[in-house]
């Protein structure tokens, strides 16, 4: 195998999502380069990159992509028409930039949080989502976005308080409307890594007292459990439906009576907590190996 040029996505604003994020990203950089790959940071909005230099493009932290969501399509589309090869891939990419895949999953049975679905231009009908959740709090963000951005943990009358303003919102982009899961507060939030379809590793997250957001920058913590065999088995088969020739995939939800509810199948820019497990860096590595020299799956 001809050794490839390889581009290692990253944004433009390092530090903005701490240094715990950065550290990741600049290990995975430096372990390439000494394993030997001719691979570079590039940062995927920046006009001064030839892409058609490159042989694969990786995605692993274009953190602002939902920020900047035309423009990211308008990339992809410049990729593909390059037939510079994306992992993941562009048409798994796509699908998983709109939260809509969510409602597509819920369609087909999976066992999703529940979600209702907030057209751009409608209004949010307060009584109706909550009786469609059945839940005393809801859970409303964006379609497309990230890092617990524009995301409002609501009661009835905080939702009818913030109406107006989250109609607002409406007129800018579609959102999602969903039930206030207790378990990510009592029991925390699962991700299970997943390198080119086999299991890596695992971490729980849990959010500090009296907030939602897992998030690391959000003051949340990490832990390392083994997940119980019935959710790991949960998560793979989610993997192998949905993330089909995936470089890596995060499945990230909770526990509900012993069977893990999906809250986000991360397929685009997770962070990968690759620090938490050891020799997890380097099944990234074999995993990268391997999609190299695997057929590049069709880009239509």
């Amino acid at each position: 195998m001809n050794t490839p040029q390889i581009a290692l996505i990253t944004y433009q604003d390092p530090g903005k999502y701490t240094g715990i994020s950065e550290d990741e990203n600049a290990r995975l950089f430096t372990f390439l380069q000494e394993k030997g790959l001719h691979v570079q940071l590039e940062i995927w909005d920046d006009p001064a990159v030839n892409w058609a230099a490159y042989d694969v493009v990786v995605l692993k932290s274009p953190w602002d992509y939902f920020d900047k969501i035309d423009q990211f399509y308008t990339w992809l589309n410049r990729l593909e028409e390059l037939q510079v090869r994306v992992l993941n891939p562009i048409q798994t990419v796509r699908w998983n930039s709109d939260k809509r895949y969510l409602v597509e999953l819920q369609e087909k049975g999976e066992k999703v949080v529940p979600t209702v679905w907030l057209e751009q231009g409608s209004a949010l009908d307060v009584s109706d989502a909550f009786g469609q959740l059945q839940s005393e709090k809801i859970i409303v963000k964006p379609a497309v976005s990230g890092g617990a951005k524009n995301t409002f943990a609501l009661t009835r009358p905080e939702a009818e308080a913030q109406a107006d303003h989250i109609n607002t919102l409406l007129q800018q982009e579609s959102f999602l409307a969903q039930p206030f899961i207790p378990e990510v507060q009592t029991k925390g939030e699962w991700s299970i890594l997943f390198f080119n379809g086999q299991y890596s590793h695992t971490v729980l997250k849990a959010a500090k007292a009296g907030d939602f957001r897992v998030q690391h920058f959000f003051g949340g913590t990490v832990h390392t459990p083994e997940p119980p065999a019935q959710l790991l088995e949960a998560a793979h088969n989610l993997v192998d439906k949905y993330a089909q020739d995936c470089l890596y995939a995060r499945v990230d939800g909770v526990e509900q009576n012993g069977e893990l509810v999906l809250m986000e199948l991360e397929l685009i820019e997770p962070f990968l907590f690759m620090a938490t497990s050891e020799g997890a860096i380097n099944r990234y590595y074999e995993a990268l190996i391997a999609q190299l020299q695997a057929p590049a799956a069709s880009m239509a």
